[in-house]
């Protein structure tokens, strides 16, 4: 167990979810819970956690409620695994997490032996970042200001970590009108290399015109530019995964909307123009211009509506 933590039992509820999972991997348990690892399991976190933040995004408490005891299934599984090759239990992730929230709180618990507290929540997250920092020094690891940052997130979610981290330390344009004047200028600075790379690989009088054109160029003049609107959407304080992500499913929700529409007119998609198409869009568009957030909720109530008629 984790030294400095009294050891408390675990509620019954919580006890009988660890039992169930021991039970599920026992000799006489199940066979497809029996053969996972931690590697085969790899996926199945994934895909859980995406599907909580699918509801969440739903706004659906009752589902929320599952998926959160779905990831926290994955949690069980990881450490019955653990606790059988006799590396670590559930118990010691317990112990390991409320140990870590008290030495990052100091503010909170007094732990800290501070002369000032923070006061909003920017100091907090700063606060957050130096006892990391001192925590891997004191593990012996690397000190970069960038060191956390998972390789596994999502691309654009890690661009907007990236950024954040060596922002807290002062790696960064100001944050006040010139600043945001200079970060759309460099989204515009990026943009106007990508035409160039463009031109450059269709000017190329080596290539031939029947081959694709160099992409290797263009894949990093893109990437520039999705890296700078990334640090555009820090500025302007959106996340944009979850941007991104409301993006998708606005126009998931209007395409459903577009096949509606072409089915109440007995025709196929791919039989109508483009004209046709964007007529179609652009009536869509204004069935749900309402909330974002209300976006999804109207598209399901509209094509049920329309399924019935």
């Amino acid at each position: 167990m984790t030294a400095g933590l009294q050891t408390t039992p675990m509620s019954e509820r919580f006890t009988k979810l660890v039992e169930l999972m021991a039970t599920l991997r026992a000799p006489n348990g199940c066979p497809w819970d029996r053969k996972q690892t931690h590697e085969s399991l790899k996926p199945y976190l994934l895909e859980e956690t995406y599907e909580v933040l699918e509801t969440i995004d739903q706004q659906d408490p009752v589902k929320l409620r599952e998926e959160l005891g779905d990831v926290l299934l994955q949690v069980l599984f990881h450490s019955q695994i653990a606790a059988e090759a006799g590396t670590f239990t559930v118990e010691d992730v317990l112990d390991i997490l409320a140990t870590k929230l008290i030495r990052r709180h100091p503010h909170v618990f007094g732990n800290g032996g501070q002369t000032t507290q923070p006061t909003n929540g920017e100091q907090v997250l700063s606060q957050w970042e130096q006892i990391k920092r001192a925590e891997r020094e004191a593990a012996g690891g690397a000190q970069s200001a960038l060191e956390g940052v998972p390789k596994t997130l999502p691309a654009l979610l890690r661009a907007y970590q990236t950024q954040a981290r060596a922002a807290r330390v002062g790696f960064d344009w100001p944050h006040n009108a010139t600043g945001l004047e200079q970060v759309f200028g460099k989204v515009a600075e990026e943009i106007d290399e990508l035409r160039e790379a463009v031109a450059q690989s269709q000017s190329d009088p080596a290539s031939d015109a029947s081959q694709p054109i160099r992409c290797e160029p263009i894949e990093a003049e893109l990437g520039d530019i999705l890296f700078s609107l990334v640090n555009l959407a820090r500025f302007l304080k959106v996340n944009p995964e979850e941007a991104l992500r409301g993006s998708t499913n606005r126009f998931i929700d209007r395409f459903h909307l577009v096949e509606a529409q072409a089915t109440e007119q007995g025709r196929a998609l791919t039989d109508l123009t483009l004209a046709e198409m964007d007529a179609l869009w652009d009536e869509a568009k204004q069935r749900l211009s309402g909330r974002p957030n209300d976006a999804r909720g109207q598209a399901q109530a509209s094509l049920k509506k329309d399924a019935s008629t």
